[in-house]
């Protein structure tokens, strides 16, 4: 069973939902409390032993290549200044460590997974979504890739919804459970309701084999006439081991407004520099 060594970050979206923020700014830039929602992800595939991101953008999305660099100009300023570089350590990457690849076309999450196939090669490969900022100890991947070692195959990350809110997840067909793994026995692309085979959703985070690949590239456009990375990995299951796991975290969607503040507030609340000053101003406003 090979390591999962590479990860992929579909960074490709316009963003329409955080305009004017994201005109001129790749909605993966903007900050939780002070880190950027693409450094969060890059962070939690670091730690999971991912040694290889692989950015699929779009036109505009240079500030994520960017951020990873490194800043000569602002590391010299800051060490004259006598300031500490640890800040933006996180943000130095090994030299290869990260690849961009485009997506010319908005065809979808599989469309864009596709698009990193020439990089993923042969090997079993990671997918996050950092719009899906899941907040744990160990991180979200770095609990995946402990079942993966367990069951190989396939590994979705689920959670549980709510039933009225099955038409906006992949929803999974469960079998047989053990701890925290569900047998996935089929998947649903935004099911409503009332057809929905289990309130267990996927969420932003995934490990893949590396033939789906072949099937994204010769699959026909599914819900919202776009390439589902849902259809895709439908097409796995009886062929490959297949499992959903169940994390210990706490996942914000940052893709939604209300998801994002969220998010600013509960990290923030937990930092020991401001979060008093920001329980404080909660208590004054309660």
């Amino acid at each position: 069973m090979k390591a999962v060594r590479k990860a992929v970050f579909p960074v490709a979206g316009l963003g329409t939902r955080f305009l004017p923020a994201t005109k001129s700014m790749p909605k993966e830039m903007l900050t939780i409390v002070d880190k950027p929602l693409i450094q969060y992800a890059v962070e939690e595939a670091r730690e999971a032993g991912v040694e290889q991101m692989i950015f699929v953008t779009g036109r505009g999305k240079g500030a994520l290549d960017d951020h990873f660099d490194i800043s000569f100009e602002l590391e010299t300023v800051m060490t004259g200044r006598g300031k500490s570089l640890d800040p933006i350590a996180a943000t130095r990457a090994l030299p290869g460590s990260i690849a961009s690849v485009r997506q010319q076309q908005p065809l979808g999450l599989g469309h864009a997974v596709w698009c990193a196939r020439e990089l993923v090669g042969d090997e079993p490969f990671a997918v996050l979504l950092p719009d899906d900022l899941m907040w744990g100890n160990p991180g979200c991947l770095a609990q995946m890739v402990a079942a993966y070692n367990k069951v190989g195959g396939n590994i979705i990350c689920a959670q549980q919804v709510a039933r009225e809110r099955t038409a906006s997840y992949g929803i999974i067909t469960p079998g047989a459970s053990e701890g925290t793994l569900t047998e996935v026995k089929g998947l649903v692309e935004k099911p409503q309701p009332v057809d929905a085979p289990s309130t267990l959703g996927i969420v932003g985070r995934y490990i893949l084999q590396p033939e789906i690949m072949a099937i994204l590239g010769s699959q026909a456009t599914g819900a919202g006439g776009e390439i589902q990375l849902t259809d895709g990995m439908a097409a796995l299951i009886g062929r490959q081991a297949f499992h959903a796991v169940t994390v210990d975290a706490v996942r914000y969607d940052c893709g939604d407004k209300a998801g994002f503040v969220t998010a600013n507030i509960a990290l923030a609340l937990e930092r020991a520099d401001i979060g008093p000053a920001v329980r404080a101003f909660i208590a004054d406003i309660a």
